[in-house]
Order: C-alpha cells, then structure tokens, then sequence
C-alpha cells in the first residue's frame, strides 16, 4: 500500500492536476521498465495535464481521473467547493500559495440570509484562487485502508498495478472528473483514431449503499446517471461470473464518472465502471476494504485479457 499512501500525498485538486499527473509520469518511467510490455507513453500540452499509456494493440482501455475535489480560495477567506467536499467543520486542509505552504482549517458559519458560508481559519488571507484539499491522513487496518481521496486515487493504483501485465490496452489517466469532466474526449478521440479503441473500463471508486456492501467484492455498475450499452455490459457480466472474482451488481439513479462524459461524447466508444466500493464518500475518512482492492485488481487483469 505505499504507492497507494503517496498517490493521496500528492495535491489534485480538479483543474490543478500537473503535480499528481508528474509523479504519475515519474513512476511509469521508473518502473515501466519491469512491466511486461513497456508503454507508448503520450503526453504534452496538447493532452494539458492528462496521461495516456499504449500497450501493443489496444482494444480497451482503463479510465482512472486523477484529480479530487476540494476548495479554491475566494474574497475575505472565502473557500468554495470544487466538486462535493463533504463540509465538516474544523477539518484540516493543505495547499501552498505564493508566501509558502499552508495548513489550515475549514470553519462553518451560519447566515440567517443566505445559508451556510464556509471560510478558512489562518493567520494572513491565502492569495485569491489558491487550490486547498483535505490533508494527508492514511491508516490501513487489517482489513481496510481509511484515507482522503480513495476516490480517486485507488484507481489510479489499480490501473498502474493492472499495467505491470498489460499485453494490449491503454490506460488513460485523465482530469476534472470531479468538476464536470471534459478532457476525456479528447484522449478518447486520440485512441479512436489513431488504435480503432471502442472499449472502456472506468477505474474509479463507487459508494456503499443499501446493495452494495464494503467485502462483498468490487462493484460492475449496471447504470448510475449514465447507461452502458447492455449488449457490452453483458459481456463484462459473463466474464466475471466464468471466473472466481468475487464482485457485486450495483444499480444506481444518480452519479457519474468518466463514463458519463464518453457516454456524451460524438465518439461510437462502449463503456463500463469498475470499482471497489467505498463509505465516507468525498470526506477526510473514505474507506475501503482491502478484499475488494484485491478483487478490482484481479478483475481489471482478466478483463484486458478477454475483452
């Protein structure tokens, strides 16, 4: 689990990805030698702060975004909420500015006009559009592994684990998922057109629900606010159930993913999303139970098999 405890150590926040996506680029190129297949590795300002990894002849290709919600800095200590930060009163956030690093804490105040106001509590105003997320705070268990930003920084530790056997695939390690998407359509024009790549695998976290439990195996989402094509989520169903992994059917009304944003793109590209279910979602204290990391890694390498 040390990759997995850097990755969350490394800030994201949607929109201010270049940090997490270097380290990401920094592994692969240390280690890649090792993997069975060394990856075209694409990147440049052209595909701004993402990443894309081709092995041998892709027909599929993993989605794993790499940024995670937070907070941007506004007028009078002001902080506003970049995606869906659960707001907790005296949680501790991160960020540097151009006066140094900064640690920090979140305050609730009420308005009996306009609702609840959230400011930060320093000793000087941060500068204007200053990027803070949760700070740091790992702990695994026996059982599970507790932390900020699970969601999604476990699956991008799926994805790079998934690439050390990776014969033909793509991964794609994209940005802003958790601000409104919009950089995976251009890394899945780019596999399209130059690799034929129709397929795609979401590697993102899921919520506990009232179907879908923490040991019970990672979760095939059947639909959440986006619909795979049945006709490619049954083929993913029958592989699973061929094989041993232990995994669970989840069916939502609401939530979206990467997915979602290729589901509303031009290009003709099935999609699927696979993940280890988390509870705490979008707080300091996202868990997961290791069973079904196990089960997310094991289920990825099968299906870039088959697919």
């Amino acid at each position: 689990m040390e990759l997995l405890k850097k990755l969350v150590e490394v800030q994201g926040v949607s929109g201010d990805e270049s940090r997490i996506k270097e380290f990401v680029l920094n592994y692969v190129n240390e280690h890649s030698a090792n993997w069975e297949v060394q990856p075209k590795i694409v990147e440049g300002e052209e595909f701004q702060d993402c990443l894309i990894l081709v092995f041998g002849k892709p027909r599929t290709a993993i989605y794993a975004h790499l940024d995670t919600i937070g907070y941007t800095t506004g007028y009078e200590k002001e902080l506003i909420k970049v995606g869906g930060p659960k707001i907790i009163d005296g949680k501790e956030l991160v960020g540097e500015d151009s006066k140094g690093k900064i640690e920090t804490e979140l305050m609730v105040l009420e308005d009996d006009h306009d609702g609840m106001k959230i400011q930060y509590v320093f000793d000087r105003e941060i500068d204007r559009g200053t990027c803070l997320s949760f700070k740091p705070n790992f702990r695994e268990t026996e059982e599970y592994v507790q932390s900020p930003y699970m969601d999604n920084r476990l699956g991008v530790y799926v994805a790079l684990l998934v690439a050390e056997t990776m014969e033909n695939g793509a991964i794609v390690f994209s940005t802003y998922e958790e601000h409104g998407g919009g950089s995976v359509a251009f890394c899945a024009k780019y596999l399209f057109e130059e690799y034929g790549c129709r397929q795609a695998l979401i590697s993102d976290i899921t919520w506990v629900t009232n179907g879908v439990k923490h040991n019970g195996g990672v979760a095939i989402s059947m639909r959440d606010s986006g619909i795979p094509r049945k006709k490619y989520l049954d083929r993913i169903i029958s592989i699973a159930r061929a094989s041993d992994i232990k995994f669970q059917l989840e069916v939502e009304s609401a939530g979206g993913s990467d997915g979602t944003a290729l589901q509303r793109s031009y290009l003709p590209i099935d999609w699927c999303f696979i993940g280890a279910p988390e509870d705490h979602v979008h707080s300091p204290d996202e868990i997961v139970h290791k069973s079904d990391i196990e089960s997310m890694i094991a289920m990825y390498e099968l299906l870039m098999k088959q697919l």
